[in-house]
């Protein structure tokens, strides 16, 4: 006896079917697309503005200390933490560069202490969380709090203005018409993503963050690794604290305290891009051009400032969003 397919099931099967699919889609591929419909909205509606040489190096000038920044925090979250403290050793590491130039210090001897502050700052972070076990929340609010009281210590709770013209030179000069920092913020990067995709150091901090329990029994020192990750971290923040002071000329303790908030978006919204739903340095700096634009398209058509960080959160809310989703595909 024939058997008669029922065309409703099969049409409904067909819609549900591609809803699944546009699903995938959206979930694997969302924050590009994100990216692409921001830039293609905000083009519509400032075409005189928007796509210039002028806008394009701006946005680029923006978010280069962010980029920074975010890889630092890339580092910390491919090993399955993440630091709340970027931010605040970012500025202090500002801070202590100006107070050692005002008084006198050589500009290089300036900017390697205060790197050597942020190490330092890492290196407690890492100590405390990979040694000590507490949780990474608890330790680097903790940090974070005492590195702003120490960033105020060291201002005074001024502002530091009149630095050296050659450190100012650092942030706000420019070669071929491209601010320095684009620059270094590009280096940067290139050197994480060297760094995570073919060292060894790398492969163990992408094992620690998949499965600590496994990466200690397959031999891997996962304290140490965990270690390095928050030492390098706290590193590289300070140089993007470095940078954002030369670039305004200034230091401040509160200088760039957006930074920590912006870098964990970008790495949620990074891990969205690769099918492991990892951190990883590319998505980051995805991430970190969404925020960018986003910001300087609501700027270009005179968004109010609040709104544009209720806007901010809800990025963050559909960033970690995402990120959740992905790992419960796994």
């Amino acid at each position: 006896m024939a058997t008669t397919t029922d065309p409703t099931l099969t049409t409904r099967s067909i819609v549900t079917a591609r809803a699944e699919s546009f699903g995938r889609i959206f979930l694997h591929g969302g924050t590009v697309v994100a990216l692409i419909v921001l830039v293609v909205f905000f083009f519509a509606m400032r075409p005189d503005v928007f796509l210039t040489f002028t806008n394009v190096k701006n946005i680029l000038y923006q978010v280069s200390i962010l980029a920074i920044i975010a890889g630092a925090q890339t580092i910390v979250m491919v090993v399955g933490d993440f630091d709340l403290s970027v931010g605040a050793t970012s500025a202090l590491a500002g801070a202590v560069a100006a107070s050692m130039m005002i008084n006198g210090v050589p500009v290089t001897v300036a900017v390697a202490v205060a790197i050597l502050v942020g190490l330092l700052v890492g290196l407690v972070n890492g100590l405390l969380i990979a040694y000590v076990n507490l949780s990474a929340f608890v330790a680097t609010l903790a940090t974070m709090t005492s590195v702003v009281g120490l960033a105020y210590l060291v201002t005074a709770g001024t502002t530091l203005f009149n630095l050296p013209p050659e450190f100012n030179s650092m942030g706000q000069g420019k070669l071929f018409e491209i601010p320095i920092p684009v620059y270094i913020a590009i280096v940067i990067s290139l050197l994480l993503w060297f760094v995570l995709r073919f060292t060894t150091m790398g492969r163990r901090w992408y094992a620690t963050g998949g499965n600590v329990e496994v990466s200690r029994l397959s031999g891997i020192n996962v304290r140490r690794a965990r270690l390095i990750a928050f030492t390098a971290a706290g590193a590289i923040s300070a140089l993007g604290g470095v940078l954002l002071a030369a670039r305004l000329g200034s230091a401040s303790a509160v200088q760039g305290s957006d930074n920590m908030m912006f870098s964990v978006a970008a790495v949620f919204l990074g891990m969205t891009v690769v099918r492991s739903g990892a951190a990883n340095l590319g998505g980051t700096m995805v991430g970190v051009a969404i925020i960018g634009v986003m910001s300087n398209g609501l700027n270009i058509l005179g968004v109010n400032a609040y709104v544009q960080q209720v806007v901010t959160g809800l990025i963050i809310i559909a960033a970690v969003t995402l990120s959740s989703l992905r790992h419960r595909e796994r």
